[in-house]
């Protein structure tokens, strides 16, 4: 980038207020619910994953952009988030492999970025109170009417976001002569849990948000899987009605963040909006099975209600957030169905995790043998 000097951008938050830093170069307003991220990097595949369509993303770590965009990094078919608010932005990349600048990445989608934030200082007050709607622009002579605009944007709380990522044609992912097949019901998937599925022997379908049990069926799969996702998992009503019906016929059901909400709601447990979402890829989580500690990729602003867990008899919590007490997992008594909250696929992030895919096909094979 050629040294030009740069306009100036803020942060307006739902309630009056203001962070100011400056324009990456590309001009405009953007809005949605702001949140922060912790991870130390993973930027690209952050910032493609669907579930944070409709969000603001802030990032903790100081420099974003340093080592460009490739395109095996990105989790869907382009970025998700609103925006962008960081600390120091790279407009020079060093990873040899990379393909383009982050700001080239941007460019082309005419994505709103602002950087030279004090984004310790932004994080803490989202911590101190609670997550919220906000806007970032480069007009910084009208305030007041970006204010106003604002205060007119839907709160997360309620808002179904699935049917603006998921597919709107069913597809296919996989080799077609593998030995499993497994249906997907996309409420906004990676394709990084995709691969994780395929990789392990399985040829994949994928349909839309609101395809029924029976329309699925028809294609006989083996398992289901029902996928993360962006927004509110309570307006997804079909979604919870195909499973309960993939439970009550006990076919093998696996469950990532918003579909561990769907299962939840599905089994009349409530999930709730929590104050600040849990987004990162440090996020420590114990195994009530195995008690041991596994370190997660989380990524969610929605969570199951604890104590209506606890309290219905068909469910066991197998997962626990170990700093909040949150549920991390579930699976369903005497059903071939498990969830949880997190992402095992990891990406970005550890692969403490990974071992999931592995019981979801345990499932699978004790499925098909006992049809034999």
């Amino acid at each position: 980038m050629i040294y030009q000097k740069r306009k100036k951008g803020y942060v307006l938050l739902s309630d009056g207020t203001i962070f100011f830093g400056k324009s990456v170069g590309i001009e405009g307003t953007s809005f949605g619910e702001i949140c922060f991220n912790t991870g130390m990097t993973g930027y690209q595949e952050i910032f493609t994953d669907p579930s944070y369509f409709g969000q603001i993303m802030v990032t903790t770590n100081s420099h974003i952009g340093n080592y460009g965009t490739v395109g095996f990094d990105d989790q869907s078919s382009s970025p998700k988030i609103s925006g962008l608010v960081c600390k120091n932005f790279s407009f020079n990349y060093s990873r040899p492999i990379a393909s383009e600048s982050l700001e080239n990445y941007f460019s082309k989608i005419n994505m709103v970025v602002i950087s030279d934030v004090d984004t310790r200082a932004l994080v803490n007050y989202i911590r101190e109170n609670g997550a919220m709607n906000a806007a970032i622009s480069t007009q910084d002579k009208n305030i007041e009417l970006i204010k106003n605009e604002l205060s007119k944007f839907p709160s997360m709380d309620g808002l179904q976001l699935a049917s603006k990522v998921s597919t709107k044609k069913s597809y296919y992912y996989g080799k077609l002569n593998s030995k499993y097949k497994v249906a997907v019901l996309d409420l906004g998937v990676k394709k990084s849990i995709l691969e994780n599925i395929s990789k392990r022997g399985a040829y994949l379908k994928i349909f839309p948000y609101n395809t029924s049990f029976e329309e699925m069926d028809k294609w006989s799969p083996d398992a289901y899987f029902i996928s993360n996702g962006p927004g509110d998992p309570k307006p997804l009503i079909d979604a919870q009605i195909t499973a309960k019906k993939i439970i009550s016929k006990n076919i093998p059901l696996f469950g990532i963040c918003l579909g561990h909400q769907i299962i939840a709601l599905a089994n009349s447990i409530k999930t709730y909006k929590m104050f600040n979402g849990h987004r990162g890829i440090n996020h420590p989580v114990l195994n009530l099975l195995t008690k041991k500690g596994e370190i997660t990729s989380q990524n969610h602003g929605f969570a199951v209600n604890v104590e209506e867990a606890k309290k219905n008899s068909n469910i066991e919590i197998t997962h626990t957030h170990l700093n909040d007490g949150t549920v991390a997992g579930l699976r369903i008594k005497n059903k071939k169905c498990f969830s949880v909250q997190y992402h095992p696929e990891a990406s970005p992030g550890p692969n403490d995790s990974n071992y999931l895919f592995d019981n979801f096909f345990e499932l699978i094979n004790e499925h098909k043998n006992k049809k034999k």
